[in-house]
């Protein structure tokens, strides 16, 4: 099989693990710059070219679609999609994941938990939304933060106002959620692929923090998955149409509440503190379901 990997940088660790898994499995792999792909669009065919060579040949498209470039690299795997390429996550579901607010709202029609969440746009609403959501702590982020960047933890009323007014004025578009205390600045990352959670770990915040992303100096251990954990998380992959995901859940006392699904999990974190060969799995997984 032909795979080609959507990264902008062929040394990042899940880049790396991804091609060696795939060629240990006897496939060709090829990793692709997204902004160094162009295409040509005609109702008598579609092309796609890097470096002045068609891109032709391919069974599967494994994408790691970075924040920055959620609009490029859509397109360029639309464009694949378009060539009949299978696609590991489809640029719709992508598309779907990278909007926070588009995706509570899929996984509350679908009877998922999450923390509650509001969301405005007018400044003299501003009073009534918070009372719709309850007293303070509040957590305020934009809704296209990544690793914990543009997460705010607001402790008191004027504070909340504070930042929501800071937000406004930058034109930026948030959420405010409720703070779950009792998830005690942790939340378990589970990864999905297929109909599996291949792997989970529990991420914790550093002192005096309350974001427990890797990214952001947090500690990750090995966790043991609730059954009904385990089920959220797959329901929640299922409800965004995701055949690879990072469901982040926290551990709250009316259940497990998702946090987020992530299109493009990183495998460095979750490899090392499990053990589990993640991108084993990811490259098993595209073989059947390109197959």
């Amino acid at each position: 099989m032909k795979i080609a990997i959507l990264s902008r940088n062929a040394r990042l660790y899940s880049t790396t693990r991804l091609v060696a898994a795939g060629r240990a499995r006897g496939h060709r792999v090829r990793v692709l710059d997204p902004l160094r792909c162009y295409m040509r669009i005609a109702h008598d065919g579609y092309a796609l070219h890097y470096g002045g060579r068609e891109l032709r040949g391919f069974d599967c498209v494994i994408p790691r679609i970075g924040a920055s470039i959620t609009f490029y690299g859509t397109a360029v795997l639309r464009q694949f999609e378009m060539m009949g390429v299978y696609t590991a996550n489809s640029s719709e579901a992508v598309l779907r994941a990278r909007d926070k607010l588009r995706s509570l709202q899929i996984l509350a029609k679908r009877g998922l938990d999450m923390p509650v969440t509001v969301f405005g746009d007018n400044p003299d609403d501003t009073a009534d939304l918070l009372a719709m959501l309850g007293p303070p702590p509040h957590v305020i982020k934009l809704n296209e933060s990544a690793q914990g960047q543009g997460v705010v933890l607001a402790e008191k009323p004027a504070a909340s106002q504070s930042v929501i007014e800071a937000f406004r004025g930058l034109y930026a578009n948030f959420l405010v959620q409720e703070f779950v205390r009792e998830a005690n600045g942790c939340d378990i990352r589970c990864f999905v692929v297929g109909d599996d959670v291949v792997a989970a770990m529990q991420r914790e915040a550093v002192a005096g923090d309350f974001r427990s992303n890797l990214h952001r100096g947090g500690t990750g251990s090995k966790v043991r998955l609730t059954e009904r954990e385990r089920e959220t998380a797959l329901r929640a992959a299922r409800a965004m149409e995701l055949g690879i995901a990072g469901v982040d859940l926290l551990r709250s006392e009316r259940g497990p509440l998702v946090l987020e699904v992530n299109s493009s999990p990183g495998l460095e974190g979750i490899e090392t503190v499990t053990g589990v060969d993640v991108a084993g799995a990811v490259v098993r997984h595209v073989e059947q379901a390109a197959g």
